[in-house]
């Protein structure tokens, strides 16, 4: 089958920092589905992956963790999918990726894609959506679907891949308001059309920021990315017995001047349930299912901003260095293979 991968880790700079490979097609365990795959789409982990962690046990590391596709055959004791369905998720990051024309993934992290959309525009949805659902309703522990009054929500990074579903999430399903940071006009205005209520520049000190828009504490922070240089700032503008949710990866991350506030702290990794093989890891097909189901009603839309093609080692290599420029606004799909 065709494949993109890489023998040794590093730059995107060198020649063979992704390439185009000839491999056998996985072979599924019992709860696995075959997938034809048909879009996938880059994220921070696939840069993060293909510049630091060596492929265990020799052969080539496939990366990829968004696609969607369809089924083509089903383990032995599957229950949730049938061949012909077409699918849409994330994967496990201790298993090989996406990347491929054919993938093999346990059904309880997959969900059904949703209708409305083409393959690009699903592919572009899976990591960010479960990790913004897990940070926002697991992590921050927001009640699902209950508009309560009264309550911030600051979203640092909010025109990123995570932060383009986090905004609508928290915009469409709670009652809170919903303040976004970006510092350019075109991302400014991609986090207003995701539903930020306010958009604060993360650029200024935050605390003067949030004292120009009438909310001097939040309740909640969603910390998308550099948390640690926030980190001085949240004693004072996190409310007492508030909570912050991390995603990224500080050096390190002192939280003890927040206890005085009671303000609470977690991590957000939405390979967890996989990884660990955890008793709830099938809540992860349910939430792509209800995801599926909200895009299709019209309360979330697709964060894909623009689709590269063909899916080959060049492209995707083009698709790494706009993650890696940290400039990319909501998600870059890839879609067909040659």
């Amino acid at each position: 089958m065709k494949a993109i991968g890489y023998h040794e880790a590093g730059s995107i700079d060198r020649e063979d920092s992704l390439v185009d490979l000839d491999i056998a097609p996985p072979k599924g365990g019992p709860r696995d589905l075959i997938v034809r795959i048909k879009a996938i789409s880059v994220n921070p982990v696939d840069v993060k992956v293909r510049a630091s962690s060596v492929r265990s046990g020799g052969g080539p590391r496939i990366l990829g963790w968004d696609a969607s596709g369809i089924v083509e055959s089903v383990g032995s004791e599957v229950t949730l999918f049938k061949p012909g369905d077409e699918v849409f998720y994330a994967g496990d990051i201790t298993r090989q990726g996406a990347n491929s024309d054919i993938h093999a993934v346990d059904e309880r992290i997959v969900g059904h894609k949703p209708k409305s959309l083409d393959w690009a525009d699903a592919a572009a949805l899976p990591l960010t959506s479960i990790t913004a659902w897990e940070l926002l309703f697991d992590r921050l522990a927001v009640p699902y679907g209950h508009k309560r009054s009264g309550g911030a929500l600051l979203v640092i990074n909010g025109a990123g891949g995570v932060g383009s579903i986090l905004v609508q999430l928290a915009r469409r399903l709670t009652g809170l308001t919903v303040i976004a940071t970006a510092s350019r006009p075109e991302t400014r205005k991609w986090v207003e059309q995701m539903g930020a209520h306010h958009v604060i520049d993360h650029h200024r000190p935050l605390d003067k920021e949030l004292e120009r828009i009438g909310i001097p504490e939040v309740n909640y922070v969603a910390g998308l990315t550099s948390s640690d240089r926030y980190l001085p700032l949240f004693p004072q503008i996190v409310a007492a017995q508030g909570r912050i949710a991390l995603i990224d990866d500080p050096a390190s991350f002192d939280i003890v001047p927040l206890k005085r506030k009671s303000i609470a702290v977690a991590w957000e990794l939405m390979f967890t349930r996989s990884m660990f093989n955890t008793a709830d890891m099938i809540e992860q097909h349910k939430l792509l299912d209800e995801i599926s189901h909200l895009v299709d009603e019209g309360v979330l839309r697709t964060t894909r901003t623009q689709t590269l093609s063909p899916i080959d080692a060049s492209t995707l290599m083009e698709a790494h260095r706009l993650v890696e420029s940290g400039k990319s606004i909501g998600k870059t799909v890839l879609e067909g293979f040659n």
